[in-house]
């Protein structure tokens, strides 16, 4: 499978890009970068120094992935999502001397295994987006999402459960159950926290 990097694309010869991967028109993906397999990276968007990505990942377009952000597989960046790094911004020291790279610690946003941002959400670093977790479109994240959860506004807060398909979860038969009603698969509530019945 060829890698795919359209000739406006801006790719760093130190990145590594996965074996069927695509990096659309006007993209940069910086130095250190790493992509899995099968990633999509779209029209305009930045994939920051050192940035970590799994496979089957797809970033849509103007998303803005900042170091030290790490995707697991199959996460999905809607477009014009923004990942944060950097507790306390200032372009200039105290002293109005002007700020270099090494003037200050990033923090990173951390996306677990097939969870999604919606489009034109920001991520305020550190934080942590769980397994399959769905981020609303326009949310602000400022603390850790749950496995499963699907937060919203500003900011956000656990709104539903959803599955793997990304459909909000329907109560079960039983008190602390729910089901997907798309896939029937069934997942168990406990003290805030859901699990596939599987697991």
């Amino acid at each position: 499978m060829a890698v795919r990097i359209q000739p406006s694309a801006d790719v760093s010869d130190e990145a590594v890009i996965g074996e069927g991967s695509s990096v659309w028109h006007l993209a940069q993906v910086r130095e250190g970068a790493v992509l899995g397999q099968n990633c999509i990276v779209g029209r305009g968007a930045y994939v920051g120094t050192g940035v970590r990505m799994g496979d089957s990942c797809k970033l849509q377009n103007y998303a803005l992935v900042y170091e030290p952000a790490v995707l697991e597989d199959g996460v999905f960046v809607g477009p014009a999502v923004v990942f944060t790094n950097d507790h306390y911004p200032r372009s200039v020291a105290p002293d109005g001397t002007l700020k270099r790279g090494d003037d200050w610690e990033a923090v990173g946003v951390t996306c677990r295994q097939g969870s999604s941002i919606g489009a034109r959400a920001v991520c305020v670093a550190p934080v942590t987006v769980g397994r399959w977790a769905m981020v609303a479109a326009g949310s602000v994240v400022v603390k850790d999402v749950p496995d499963f959860a699907l937060v919203a506004g500003v900011p956000a807060r656990r709104i539903r459960w959803v599955g793997r398909a990304g459909v909000p979860l329907e109560p079960g038969d039983t008190e602390g159950t729910w089901v997907c009603p798309q896939t029937g698969a069934q997942y168990i509530e406990n003290d805030e926290i859901l699990m596939e019945a599987s697991e």
